[in-house]
């Protein structure tokens, strides 16, 4: 009958233990996070990124993607931040207009969630709520951890995402095969995988690392052979999917995203190509737009240097002459410098002419330009043609200098001529187009590339960049590639109209519209390729200052006394982090040795947990850490804080695994259960030890100080009143 029908139903299961650990976690890191209301270390960095994001301008950050920018500027917009606020230095008192609580919300509930995290991690790996409640514990109670989390700063999402991806995908392995919800997992883990190195290219390290784990498991599944093959090449189809596909597109989409936000001009334009820019509202655009786009005969034009480095620059020359001799006593040309300038200059203007005839204006119709033709390109300002010759540059003295021509009666004749060589035409097509088409200029008489050789000239050429002709140019050197930037149809026969025309205003009506694609792949490529000058910063520090805390980071002093916040960390769970790691290492060369001499001390499954334990925390430890020695940037200690997350969650698992196969007894597994409980408390007490210099709040005199300075090397500060 209907009415003996059972209601429907829902089971609900509930880990108390997991929601104390979260409570308490968003406790820590929540707690008064509006305080100090002031700039905090590094957020006199982000924070400019976020007020970019708010007026929607663009704005390259070689640091990492931009995905952890748009989380950040995310909490500016839900608090109606407008932007407006000056990030020029750190202490700054934050004006009324800046939602404080909102820009640090989101790194914070990041934080907390690491907790939670930890112990579902070494669940996931087999171990008891114990073990877990442990691990959450330690990560609760790490104050650099906590200090990280409260600030508008990117290591804790970095280190929220890692942990998902890992916890996602261990129970998409532990899942039964006939789940639904096992592929959901496995999207996740891919998802959370993409979001980290979305944040910071730091992510790439645990990635690699999951990709290693999922390898292994494939290789496992292709292994048993009670999987019809049909069900082992669905399951590497999705993990591709999963863990490789989907992070790529989900890479690309921040990209996407950031590319659409950041519309408009801003102040990192010049790194980008001349169509870049041309791309983007107002700056180049609002001066290239309407442009011609074929360059023909008569054509006034300014040439750009396709390579951004060192800086971006135009061909350019000025009414100075090289030196009779150089310094090195060699001699020169004595004929007009010819630079590559990197400002915007009325000098940076020249008139592309044709050999053949003697006007400079373009005709009707306009004679295009196109691949293979000879031309002679005339400085604008002072009618001078760009030449070279068997002359040594300047500063490189194995290839030619590059000059406009001076007649100086001393049988040195003009060689003018230069090819124009179109690099882009197979996309392009074969004639000169402004801004699109990547030019080399093959000089006729000698072959040599005009090339932008990087070097600065002294004090005699302005310290403008030196400007050569390369006999020896070989392959793809965009130091050899000039593209025109901006370019109008010369009109002027006489010189003073020149002169009027060309410091004139080009015309204003048809953009530039780049693909996303090609957008992405040069912002990319920008990001990559820039070399930011590194430079000694007082709080620096190298890897091995890491893992035994010898270094710190003053974060923020109060401005009337003594109150600070340190990236310090829980001096004592850095040290069991030490211990645990080694211990761990130990461990795993005596079993690998006796197992080698086939003796079994522990259970097979007991084995396999242990390595894959190891596998994920030790694995992650050293994925995380042992990659900076190889680096050549400034490190700073919150570098190693996803390093360390891995590091301690090893801790319960070498202590559990000591607990039930070594220790034998009850008495003596008693008596451990009493020492780890006391490391616990000794957890603890440190924590509150050095929760002053974690939260700021509490007003310290010089004797307090001194006392919390546990190791010399730590640099605290002290207010002289």
């Amino acid at each position: 009958m209907l009415g003996s029908k059972l209601p429907l139903t829902a089971k609900v299961e509930i880990n108390i233990l997991l929601l104390v650990v979260t409570f308490f976690g968003l406790l820590t890191r929540l707690y008064g996070i509006q305080f100090p209301r002031a700039v905090v270390f590094d957020e006199v960095y982000y924070g400019q990124f976020v007020s970019l994001y708010m007026k929607q301008v663009f704005f390259v950050d070689e640091s990492g993607p931009p995905f952890g920018h748009m989380i950040l500027a995310l909490g500016a917009y839900l608090g109606g931040f407008d932007g407006n606020f000056v990030w020029n230095r750190i202490g700054a008192e934050y004006s009324n207009n800046v939602p404080v609580w909102s820009l640090r919300v989101i790194p914070a509930l990041s934080g907390a969630m690491c907790v939670p995290l930890g112990y579902l991690l070494i669940q996931e790996l087999g171990y008891s709520h114990i073990t877990a409640l442990m691990a959450s514990l330690l990560l609760l109670l790490e104050n650099s951890l906590i200090v990280q989390s409260r600030f508008m700063l990117l290591e804790s999402i970095l280190i929220f995402f890692l942990l998902l991806a890992v916890v996602s995908y261990l129970r998409f392995c532990k899942a039964p095969r006939c789940s639904s919800v096992r592929w959901a997992w496995l999207a996740l883990s891919g998802v959370a995988s993409a979001c980290a190195v979305g944040v910071k290219y730091m992510g790439l390290f645990t990635y690699l690392l999951l990709l290693g784990l999922a390898i292994f498991h494939v290789w496992q599944l292709i292994g048993d052979k009670s999987l019809h093959l049909a069900v082992v090449v669905r399951h590497i189809a999705t993990q591709f999917l999963a863990l490789i596909v989907l992070p790529v597109a989900l890479y690309l989409a921040f990209f996407y995203g950031h590319l659409n936000i950041l519309y408009h001009s801003g102040p990192h334009d010049q790194m980008m190509s001349s169509a870049f820019q041309a791309s983007l509202e107002g700056g180049l655009s609002r001066i290239t737009k309407g442009q011609p786009l074929e360059v023909a005969y008569g054509s006034q034009v300014t040439l750009r240097s396709i390579s951004s480095k060192p800086v971006p620059c135009w061909l350019h020359s000025h009414k100075a002459n090289y030196p009779i001799r150089y310094e090195n006593g060699r001699g020169s040309s004595h004929q007009q410098q010819v630079t590559c300038y990197p400002f915007k200059d009325v000098n940076n203007w020249w008139i592309i002419k044709d050999p053949r005839r003697q006007d400079l204006v373009v005709s009707s119709p306009p004679r295009v330009v196109h691949h293979g033709d000879i031309i002679q390109l005339l400085h604008g300002m002072t009618s001078r043609f760009l030449n070279t010759h068997d002359v040594a540059a300047p500063m490189s003295p194995h290839s030619q200098e590059v000059s406009c021509y001076v007649d100086f009666n001393v049988s040195m004749p003009m060689q003018n001529l230069w090819r124009v060589d179109i690099l882009n035409r197979d996309s392009e097509g074969e004639t000169w187009k402004t801004i699109l088409s990547e030019v080399r200029l093959v000089h006729v008489n000698t072959s040599a590339v005009l090339k932008l050789s990087g070097a600065s000239l002294p004090d005699w050429g302005f310290r403008q960049l030196e400007v050569i002709g390369d006999k020896v140019y070989k392959g793809y050197q965009q130091t050899g590639m000039w593209n025109v930037e901006e370019h109008r149809y010369g009109r002027s026969h006489e010189q003073k109209d020149r002169e009027l025309e060309l410091n004139s205003p080009t015309h204003i009506d048809i953009s530039c519209n780049l693909s996303f694609f090609a957008r992405f792949l040069e912002l990319q490529w920008r990001m990559l390729s820039i070399k930011v000058e590194e430079s000694e910063h007082k709080y620096s520090s190298s890897p091995v200052e890491w893992i035994t805390m010898d270094t710190n980071i003053a974060y923020w002093l109060h401005p009337l006394n003594n109150a600070q916040i340190h990236l310090i960390g829980n001096f004592v769970t850095w040290t069991m982090a030490n211990v645990a790691l080694v211990m761990y290492g130990l461990l795993f060369l005596v079993y690998l040795f006796r197992r080698c001499r086939k003796m079994q001390d522990i259970p097979e499954a007991s084995w396999s947990q242990i390595v894959q334990a190891g596998a994920v925390c030790g694995g992650g430890w050293a994925v995380n850490y042992l990659p900076f020695f190889t680096m050549e940037k400034t490190l700073f200690l919150y570098h190693y804080l996803p390093a360390l997350t891995f590091q301690i969650l090893l801790i319960p698992i070498v202590l559990d695994h000591i607990h039930s196969h070594i220790l034998r007894s009850p008495s003596q597994r008693l008596a451990f259960g009493g020492v780890i409980l006391a490391g616990l408390c000794a957890v603890f007490l440190a924590y509150y030890s050095m929760s002053p210099f974690t939260y700021g709040h509490v007003e310290m005199t010089p004797d307090q100080i001194a006392k919390l300075r546990w190791k010399e090397s730590w640099d605290i500060l002290l207010r002289k009143h």
